[in-house]
């Protein structure tokens, strides 16, 4: 691939990524004047060192087999404020991350890091801090969905601690010994085996519901590689299903029976697709599918009406139909935060029934940062100014 390369003193943009690269060639550390640096869905086993790339702001290195970073090469990207690492095998992260003092964005998502420096809490420009997962032992799980302002004050925090212990772990449970709560399946109508760290749900958990009106799944923060099929016994009332934190790889298309969901939360799994059936859900109002590993915004979305939030931050979506989505005249919130949109359509403009748009995080270079940053009302009026007439 560089055969025919040879170092510019004025490239700004290199991009680099879908090939096969092992590691990265010398010729890159001699590019000074280099601002953005894409090496995604490669091989890469380490990060790469580039000492004379000081004006470096961007390094993606996500989708690689990343497993260790070393200290020596965070030090020289001073000027870092974008470090991407998403989908890699990283175990530990140095305490010398914090010393990159211009950093606004460190993705981590789908990582093997147990612990983090609690001194990331004092980095004056993090913006954006992506740890969903990762197998963390000092930070609890429901911090992560509060957002990076609220993760930074508590890391903060145990730096004011002093000797910060780790956060107690979560016991394992097995089958045999799981106790269900009959009181919330006949109070509540909740229906929680979650964060039991379990492959499957065993039979004693829905024979428990016997005749009851369960309206709330949480089958979350377990070890799930199927959605489980008995979950169609509750298509009656079954209102809100929580299968997050899981392995699911695909949705079964028995799925689709659960006709009265308005709620369905699927985040931090590994789904690539979703299948068309689920267009029967046409009660569903919410669906999150945040921190998946999907490439195409899914089809079926554009086909369920009701739906007014649509959260699919943190995947790699490449592209957005606006003239689909704008047939989805109820959607008000739509986050496709840190994705891989090149190019935003004008024509999302006309989605005037948004109130959020979330855009942060995607490569695209219009409309720039400072648009974006003005507001969802600025921003599809900008669109709009764009669309050709």
């Amino acid at each position: 691939m560089f055969s025919f390369f040879s170092p510019s003193k004025h490239l700004r943009l290199l991009d680099c990524s879908r090939n096969h690269l092992e590691s990265v060639p010398p010729v890159l550390a001699q590019m000074a004047s280099l601002e953005q640096l894409y090496l995604r869905h490669n091989k890469l086993r380490f990060l790469p060192e580039l000492p004379s790339c000081k004006t470096l702001k961007e390094l993606h290195c996500g989708n690689n087999q990343i497993e260790e970073l070393d200290a020596a090469h965070l030090k020289h990207l001073s000027a870092l404020s974008v470090l991407e690492l998403r989908d890699n095998k990283v175990k530990t992260l140095p305490e010398e991350v914090t010393l990159l003092q211009g950093l606004e964005r460190l993705d981590l998502t789908n990582n093997d890091i147990s612990s983090v420096p609690f001194g990331l809490g004092t980095l004056p420009k993090l913006t954006s801090l992506a740890l969903e997962g990762n197998p963390l032992r000092t930070i609890r799980r429901e911090l992560l969905t509060k957002g990076t302002s609220e993760l930074l004050k508590y890391l903060r925090s145990r730096i004011q601690d002093g000797n910060p212990k780790d956060e107690p772990k979560t016991a394992m449970t097995l089958p045999s010994q799981a106790r269900i709560n009959v009181h919330a399946i006949k109070t509540l109508k909740t229906l929680d085996y979650s964060e039991k760290q379990e492959a499957s749900i065993p039979d004693d958990v829905f024979d428990a519901v016997s005749d009851s009106l369960v309206t709330n799944v949480n089958f979350s923060k377990n070890q799930l590689t199927e959605v489980p099929l008995r979950v169609v016994e509750l298509k009656d009332t079954l209102a809100d299903i929580n299968l997050g934190f899981n392995k699911l790889s695909t949705i079964p298309v028995e799925f689709s029976e659960l006709q009265q969901l308005v709620h369905v939360d699927l985040r931090n799994n590994v789904l690539t697709s979703l299948p068309m059936e689920l267009e029967a859900l046409n009660k569903m109002r919410s669906i999150i599918l945040s921190f998946n590993r999907f490439k195409a915004f899914p089809d079926v979305l554009y086909r369920i009406l009701t739906l007014e939030t649509i959260l699919i931050s943190n995947n790699q979506v490449g592209a957005i139909d606006p003239v689909r989505l704008k047939a989805l005249d109820k959607l008000s919130t739509l986050d496709l935060q840190n994705n891989d949109i090149m190019q935003v359509p004008p024509e999302l403009g006309n989605c005037t029934s948004l109130r959020a748009l979330m855009l942060d995080g995607n490569p695209f270079r219009n409309p720039r940062a400072a648009i974006v940053a003005k507001g969802t009302d600025a921003l599809l009026d900008y669109l709009r100014s764009r669309i050709p007439t």
